[in-house]
């Protein structure tokens, strides 16, 4: 009984161990990769990235954490070196977490320079970058509350709002160190923009929805995964396994901060369902789909950038793009796209003109649709393809997410409170965002600011402003194509 009672502590002491090993790995990743990011291409001070967000996200490592940054990238510490990770910063892909299991070299440039539109600073938004000509009062008081902080425990560290009318920019501000200037962090907004690369390739005939997704762990004959589609991966309906929990065991910090393939990672997990059965948000699946998109450039991530900036990016006057790639060459298609807060305004009324900008048709026919039809195992109809949705429950549209916004009301959300929010009948696109801790929203105020901007707005007129209606065969703006009949259940058909 000694012998069996000492054999069991000295286990216990040893899943311990693998446990905090496990914890100090991913804190040191995420203390690297993010600080790196934020202090490369956000143009913030290390040492208060630190201070003020990164040690909240990985407490308790917090007091024995420290972050080196370099003109060459990142390298941090835990307990004075016993423990440490590194990325490297790379000019056009941002920073790029080298975990212990990644190639040497990274099969990444040493530099991206791509062709950037360069945007008339005297011309209106969108298609130029001129700032908003007149302050309001009221939506400046709405902009107020939303950067008071809430107090109590949590920091709401709002860093921009943006708000765009009928296609006008009406109001912005920043926090101090941000500005108009600053490209900021999308966490899971990510999965949005992640979407919208996947509609400039079926719009060019190189993937299609309902055949099974090209995979290749998944090819062997007698797979059960092989009947997944991309359908299925947009909707988060793959039946995949993926805890995305933020523990150190849970399968989604291990895979953006101590795996070098993340899109490999997600693709080895079992079936925990049948497909296009049961709902479950996994930021694994996200990157599965980029991986994909990936794989139609051969690797090639310079292609690759290159096609998102000539496809997407600069045909929506969107010159701040920057997608940032794990160690494989694949875009962190979950988690790390950043743009200035105008470009992400710019994102949300490219989906608020149903794929239209400039006159110009980018993303396919009724993808906007197909993004905003909510997924019928998601609660609350909460959840449409990369996209989350105010649908409410069916047969009961007051059971909602955002009670205090219209049903018709779709999002980009991201971890820290980022938001672009889109309110289509009422031609608004919203942005805010933010360093959020916790990661919750009573404290980022995003539904109350568009809530507040809502009631601003109530009863004013529209002022004349360019629609997708002027492009041959697009839907007007504020009426959002209808899916076809069944498409709930059919989701997709393009």
């Amino acid at each position: 009984m000694v012998g069996l009672a000492g054999a069991a502590l000295f286990l216990g002491g040893a899943a311990a161990v693998g446990w905090l090993l496990r914890a100090t790995t991913v804190g040191a990743g995420y203390a690297a990769k993010v600080t790196c990011s934020l202090a490369h291409l956000s143009g913030q001070d290390p040492q208060q990235i630190v201070e003020r967000y990164v040690a909240s996200e990985v407490w308790p490592l917090g007091p024995f954490l420290r972050v080196d940054v370099s003109g060459s990238g990142a390298l941090a510490r835990v307990s004075g070196g016993i423990l440490h990770a590194r990325a490297e910063f790379r000019p056009g892909l941002g920073c790029i977490l080298v975990p212990g299991d990644a190639r040497e070299p990274l099969p990444v440039p040493e530099l991206l320079a791509l062709e950037r539109r360069r945007l008339d600073p005297d011309l209106a938004w969108p298609e130029g970058d001129a700032p908003p000509v007149e302050r309001d009062p009221a939506v400046e008081a709405a902009i107020d509350r939303a950067f008071a902080e809430p107090g109590g425990e949590g920091r709401r560290q709002t860093t921009a709002v943006v708000v765009a009318r009928d296609g006008r920019l009406v109001a912005e501000r920043y926090a101090p160190g941000y500005d108009a200037a600053t490209p900021m962090l999308s966490w899971s907004m990510a999965k949005s923009v992640t979407m919208a690369l996947v509609g400039t390739l079926l719009r060019a005939g190189r993937l299609d929805l309902q055949a099974p997704a090209p995979v290749p762990q998944w090819s062997a004959g007698g797979d059960p995964r092989a009947s997944i589609t991309l359908d299925h991966l947009l909707r988060q309906s793959s039946g995949l396994a993926f805890d995305e929990g933020t523990s150190p065991t849970a399968d989604l910090p291990r895979m953006l901060f101590a795996h070098a393939d993340t899109g490999a990672y997600a693709a080895n997990e079992p079936l925990a369902f049948a497909p296009d059965t049961h709902w479950s948000y996994s930021s694994g699946t996200s990157n599965i789909v980029a991986r994909i998109v990936r794989d139609e450039f051969g690797g090639d991530v310079a292609a690759m950038a290159r096609f998102a900036n000539e496809a997407l990016f600069d045909p929506a006057s969107i010159t701040s793009a920057v997608f940032e790639p794990d160690a494989s060459g694949t875009f962190v298609g979950s988690s790390f796209a950043f743009m200035t807060a105008r470009d992400w305004a710019r994102f949300g009324e490219l989906f608020r003109r149903d794929g239209v900008a400039g006159g110009r048709r980018i993303l396919p026919e009724g993808y906007v649709a197909f993004a905003t039809t909510p997924t019928p195992a998601a609660p609350q109809g909460s959840y449409g393809a990369h996209w989350w949705l105010n649908a409410g429950t069916p047969g009961d549209p007051d059971d909602r997410p955002w009670p205090l916004l219209p049903p018709e009301v779709f999002a980009a959300r991201g971890h820290s409170g980022q938001w672009v929010v889109v309110v289509p009948s009422a031609r608004l696109v919203v942005v805010r965002l933010g360093l959020t801790v916790p990661d919750l929203e009573s404290i980022d105020g995003a539904e109350s600011l568009v809530a507040d901007l809502l009631r601003v707005f109530e009863g004013r007129s529209f002022e004349a402003a360019t629609a997708p209606s002027d492009v041959e065969g697009s839907p007007g703006a504020d009426s959002r194509r209808a899916p076809e009949p069944g498409a709930s259940q059919r989701r997709g058909g393009l």
